[in-house]
């Protein structure tokens, strides 16, 4: 049975923390969900961790598709989420509508996630009047990083506190059913898990939170670029893929592989004929 709406918001209610992870290919989600997470999130991420972009703005609606059915086929227990990237609801109400509606009629998402505070808030209710879910997602938002002066952490001053604890105030107000953190103090985590009702979760913003999300290719040390100050490494993935690739090669370079046991033998009945058939052919290319 798929994870509820509904059953997400009684965790919270009962102080259950809530986990998340990132997800972007089949046997990736496979194993995420069989390990019961909660929530998948088909991240925007994708960009750097799958497809090697320096940040996460050059990804396409169709291409977080692509991979968001990918995830779906995977994943039969955990609530899917997919990520409106850069320039996909921005610039209008009813392109966001139609962009978050394609992730749920084309690759079976629950939900959507955007980023962005009271500014993209006609956007939430347009999505929310739709009938579609919607996470919303404030601090540091890498697709409007720039701005931001960069990958930096946010909340830290009093001022930037209070504006983000507004914008959470009105993300709620707006429909959403979730609101995700990223990158700000535990303090401030805490305070806007307490004052919302609806589920809010952090990366990078404390334990405090109803819930936590990691991107799976830090977690898992597969993604080497940089590693953030919040993530935990479950797994160091790209150093034992790397020696297991390496011997690989040295032993087809040294003739080890393949042996014996990775082989196929000619049918005991069909050996002499065979025996036939093979030497026919090598005596006729001799002449």
């Amino acid at each position: 049975m798929r994870v509820t709406i509904t059953q997400i918001k009684e965790m919270k209610q009962k102080g259950e923390r809530i986990s998340m992870l990132t997800a972007y290919d089949y046997p990736t989600a496979r194993a995420v969900d069989a390990a019961g997470v909660d929530a998948i999130l088909v991240g925007d991420s994708l960009a750097m961790v799958v497809l090697g972009q320096p940040d996460t703005l050059a990804v396409t609606v169709e291409e977080m598709l692509y991979h968001a059915k990918a995830v779906s086929r995977a994943a039969p227990h955990a609530l899917l989420i997919g990520d409106l990237p850069f320039m996909s609801y921005q610039a209008d109400v009813a392109e966001a509508v139609r962009n978050a509606g394609r992730f749920l009629k084309e690759a079976n998402m629950d939900a959507v996630k955007l980023e962005g505070g009271r500014r993209v808030i006609p956007q939430i209710q347009g999505i929310v009047d739709a009938g579609i879910l919607v996470i919303g997602h404030i601090g540091l938002t890498p697709q409007s990083s720039g701005q931001l002066g960069g990958f930096k952490a946010q909340g830290r001053t009093a001022e930037s506190a209070e504006d983000l604890i507004k914008d959470a105030f009105t993300i709620e107000e707006a429909g959403a059913f979730a609101l995700l953190l990223e990158a700000v103090p535990p303090e401030l985590g805490k305070a806007i898990a307490e004052c919302l009702s609806i589920p809010v979760y952090g990366i990078g913003a404390g334990q405090y939170t109803d819930g936590q999300l990691l991107i799976n290719g830090d977690m898992l040390g597969y993604f080497e670029a940089f590693t953030p100050k919040f993530v935990k490494k479950y797994a160091n993935l790209a150093e034992v893929i790397t020696t297991a690739l390496k011997e690989y090669v040295d032993d087809v370079h040294q003739g080890r592989f393949p042996g014996p046991e990775h082989s196929y033998s000619v049918l005991k009945e069909e050996l002499d004929k065979f025996n036939k058939v093979v030497e026919h052919y090598k005596s006729s290319r001799k002449k």
